[in-house]
């Protein structure tokens, strides 16, 4: 294995299958992750992943494990809009990654258009549904390979 990739999950993402399936897609994360995991091994890595409804328990995930990760793929959820925490904590820890979207951010509410993240991501897959996931990693994955 070449490495490690977290995938962080924010709040209500648990939810996914259940939660305004119109907008999110009928595929709970558990299975969306199964099959990320399946994209990740054949690309030679690791997917670690973690989900919360807690901003505290988001950073704190980052600080332990984003040092050692080649890269994430972050679905901060609401988090994305509201969050300098989060922001500052992968500042702390340099983990490049790649900011991702099950809905088009910037076809809702006007709220959602403004990331915190954005600015320090190394790219936005927004409004895929489940395949923003798989785009991303795919997406994460050439951009540490072309880094290395």
């Amino acid at each position: 294995m070449k490495g490690t990739i977290l995938v962080v999950n924010g709040p209500n993402l648990n939810m996914l299958g259940v939660r305004e399936v119109e907008k999110y897609g009928g595929k709970n994360l558990d299975a969306i992750l199964a099959q990320l995991e399946e994209k990740a091994h054949g690309l030679d890595y690791k997917i670690k992943s973690f989900q919360s409804n807690s901003e505290g328990e988001m950073i704190d995930f980052i600080q332990l494990e984003g040092r050692e990760a080649k890269g994430m793929l972050l679905n901060a959820g609401a988090y994305t809009h509201t969050s300098i925490a989060i922001r500052d904590a992968i500042l702390s820890v340099k983990v490049p990654f790649v900011e991702i979207h099950l809905s088009n951010i910037f076809n809702r509410e006007h709220f959602r258009s403004h990331s915190f993240l954005s600015d320090i991501a190394l790219g936005i897959i927004s409004g895929f549904g489940e395949n923003s996931y798989y785009l991303g990693i795919s997406a994460l994955v050439d951009l540490i390979e072309k880094r290395s």
